[in-house]
């Protein structure tokens, strides 16, 4: 059966005027703007499961309280009580997202314990944002469930340890028609390297202690692709240069701000 939920935006008290934080407003108007070339959004968040310690502290879920697991490199896409620790919260959060008619696409276990991802899309123009801000709120309501709550901060535990973002993929007609990888080289990443420190300004708080270059990051001060490589701000798919066509993956929250700022640059 499903189950139906709304976003609304907010807005001033004169009706026209958007409230503070409502970048959908803005980016409904790119979208629209910008629809001839189709728009498509993939969106792969990041999260961590945390327990409350106390009245004001907190730790990732099943971690030694005041002390760590084994180091990485066990945990993503693992199976097993000893590695993928809240695998029962994701999958409720997944069917919770299909019930409610959500593109969404998947789930993983990500880099660190406690640590998981969803995949949004692929959702074209305005629906992908809209999409993945249910999402991250049926999350935390079925975390509420659980007695656990979810941080989308981006470095939470700090030390070797991920960080958690929001993957931007993304590709538009043009991009998607013989000669994509040519268009993307000449036409996109030129503009977004310009815009680079512009974007990486309100992509959110705290991104400085995520993108340091290690962890599988790019360093926040320096735009950089590449094919198939995971410490790069902008990321091309391996398959793009057999096919010559395709999407291209950047970086980071919140949703409907970075698509729009996306497009803009398409523009």
């Amino acid at each position: 059966e499903m189950c139906i939920r709304d976003r609304c935006e907010g807005y001033l008290a004169d009706k026209v005027t958007p409230a503070k934080g409502n970048f959908r407003s803005l980016c409904l108007k790119v979208m629209e703007e910008a629809g001839q070339h189709k728009p498509w959004f993939g969106l792969e968040q990041e999260y961590f499961f945390m327990e409350r310690i106390g009245s004001t502290g907190w730790w990732p879920l099943l971690w030694p309280k005041g002390a760590y697991p084994s180091p990485q490199g066990r945990y993503y896409c693992s199976i097993g009580s000893s590695k993928a620790y809240g695998r029962v919260i994701t999958e409720a959060h997944l069917r919770a997202c299909i019930t409610s008619g959500l593109k969404i696409a998947g789930i993983n276990a990500e880099s660190a314990p406690s640590q998981w991802e969803f995949q949004v899309g692929i959702a074209e123009g305005i629906e992908a944002g809209d999409h993945l801000w249910l999402a991250r709120y049926l999350l935390t309501r079925v975390g509420e469930d659980h007695n656990v709550d979810i941080t989308f901060v981006p470095k939470p535990i700090t030390g070797n340890w991920a960080g958690s973002g929001c993957h931007i993929n993304f590709s538009t007609e043009e991009t998607r028609a013989e000669n994509g990888l040519e268009y993307i080289l000449q036409e996109f990443l030129p503009k977004l390297e310009e815009a680079h420190c512009e974007h990486i300004e309100v992509y959110g708080e705290d991104n400085a202690k995520r993108l340091t270059g290690r962890n599988e990051t790019a360093l926040i001060s320096v735009f950089s692709f590449a094919e198939g490589h995971r410490g790069t701000s902008i990321r091309i798919p391996l398959m793009t240069q057999a096919v010559s066509y395709t999407h291209l993956r950047a970086h980071e929250t919140p949703e409907h701000l970075v698509c729009r700022l996306l497009l803009e640059k398409k523009k």
